[in-house]
């Protein structure tokens, strides 16, 4: 017996044409189910950093009303006031950041284009919108 089994592995120089073709067939079907999973994880990802870059802008907002008792009109006041701002998430469209006495709108852009915007009113109101419904971390009703 153990002579035969022996013989047999000295007979064996390589894999066959099928076996070879099995296994190529088996990583297909695994690349085919984790590729679309690993590009909907990288939007996931992008929409998230989009969505904290904007709630980032907000408290800095708040922020710098303490001290001028006005909001930023611009990106750049923010920028100073709050380092990490500077690290943008989507090099597509830059984010914006307007204000005056009573009122401020940030907005962010994800990767995949989704902007999400934080809009505080003269009332007090923080009313979260985004602009491609369905798509993303924006919800049917655009909002965040």
């Amino acid at each position: 017996m153990l002579h035969a089994i022996r013989r047999r592995i000295n007979d064996e120089r390589g894999f066959t044409l099928i076996e070879l073709l099995v296994v190529i067939l088996i990583i297909g079907i695994l690349a085919a189910i984790a590729i679309p999973s690993f590009l909907s994880q990288k939007d996931k990802a992008g929409d998230a950093s989009a969505k904290s870059f904007a709630r980032n802008m907000q408290t800095a907002e708040e922020t710098y009303f303490t001290d001028n008792n006005a909001y930023a009109n611009s990106l750049g006041a923010l920028q100073t006031l709050e380092p990490a701002l500077n690290d943008v998430p989507s090099r597509t469209t830059a984010p914006t950041a307007t204000g005056d006495a009573t009122t401020f709108t940030v907005a962010a852009t994800s990767p995949a284009g989704v902007t999400y915007t934080i809009r505080r009113a003269a009332d007090g109101s923080v009313a979260r919108s985004c602009d491609r419904p369905g798509t993303g971390g924006c919800n049917s009703g655009s909002t965040w």
